[in-house]
């Protein structure tokens, strides 16, 4: 099969990307780098038929292809923050262009939602069906609203015109090429502890997170993509929360640093609580994270501390 992977020049989509050509697929990763990286994908053309399309996903795209991995979109509060508006229409129009495009071929599209469709939770753990607590004009709103506007478009598009869509809401994931300057956590504390720098904790460090390795992630993917005929949004993300305290405590473990921890105020809307309900995906694709944190966490300081 021949896929198209918007976005494969990130963090997910780079793995995607691996994961299909080391599976005898060809690919093609739609990308304008705006924060993915051309080392990420410089080398997946030794594993096969592989193509880099620098486009920008909210201008229309044409290409033929068997299936469609919608990716594209900034993923950390920095990068979107940084440019909102710019954020909200890569959802939004890269959505459209990934549907109206699977409508022309009548392939599937998949859209890489997220939980922070959930935004700052009143339950816990969430399901798919929460509808959510978003504040929509707050600094997280491009990331959180573009999303939902997202979902909205691909089931509409299924309800209208019969398009064959998968919605994945991703949560917390974790793994080697993440980048070190976009302010997530794990690379952000990983980077701190190898430095010897203090580890930056935001509020009390009780806030909640799970953390779900990216080689069990793209499986759920890829699980997700193949189900032919699930059309409801599906959590993808490993239900086995942590705390900031305690994250930062596994890492200078894992590193063996002498780091400390440094406290500063809790940013604007930053939820409390991210666990995931993977009953659906435990369920419906045979689906659930197989790695543990502490093999996870050793191997994202491994490629943490060749690049640093």
């Amino acid at each position: 099969m021949r896929y198209l992977v918007t976005g494969g020049g990130g963090f997910l989509g780079s793995h995607l990307c691996e994961r299909l050509l080391q599976s005898g697929h060809s690919v093609i990763a739609l990308d304008d780098f705006s924060t993915g990286s051309r080392d990420n994908v410089r080398d997946l053309g030794t594993l096969g038929d592989f193509e880099i399309l620098e486009w920008d996903v909210a201008t229309p795209f044409d290409v033929e292809v068997d299936g469609i991995f919608n990716l594209a979109c900034p993923a950390s509060p920095i990068q979107y923050q940084r440019f909102p508006t710019r954020t909200t229409k890569t959802s939004v129009l890269g959505a459209i262009n990934s549907l109206e495009l699977a409508k022309k071929l009548d392939i599937p599209v998949l859209q890489a939602s997220t939980s922070e469709v959930y935004g700052d939770p009143r339950e816990s753990p969430q399901s798919e069906g929460y509808w959510g607590n978003v504040n929509p004009i707050g600094i997280r709103a491009c990331y959180d609203e573009g999303k939902r506007v997202a979902e909205t478009l691909f089931v509409d598009y299924f309800r209208e015109f019969s398009v064959d869509i998968r919605i994945a809401r991703i949560f917390n994931t974790y793994g080697p090429r993440m980048a070190l300057d976009d302010g997530r956590v794990v690379p952000q504390l990983i980077t701190q502890a190898l430095r010897g720098d203090p580890l930056t904790i935001y509020g009390d460090g009780e806030q909640v997170r799970s953390f779900c390795y990216v080689d069990d992630l793209i499986s759920g993917f890829i699980a997700l993509f193949l189900q032919s005929g699930e059309h409801r949004p599906v959590n993808l993300g490993n239900p086995q929360p942590i705390t900031m305290v305690a994250l930062a405590a596994e890492i200078i473990h894992l590193t063996e640093s002498t780091s400390e921890v440094s406290y500063l105020p809790l940013p604007e809307d930053d939820p409390l609580i991210r666990e995931p309900d993977i009953s659906r995906a435990e369920e419906v694709l045979n689906w659930s994270p197989h790695t543990g944190r502490t093999d996870g966490l050793a191997a994202t300081i491994a490629d943490i501390r060749q690049r640093i």
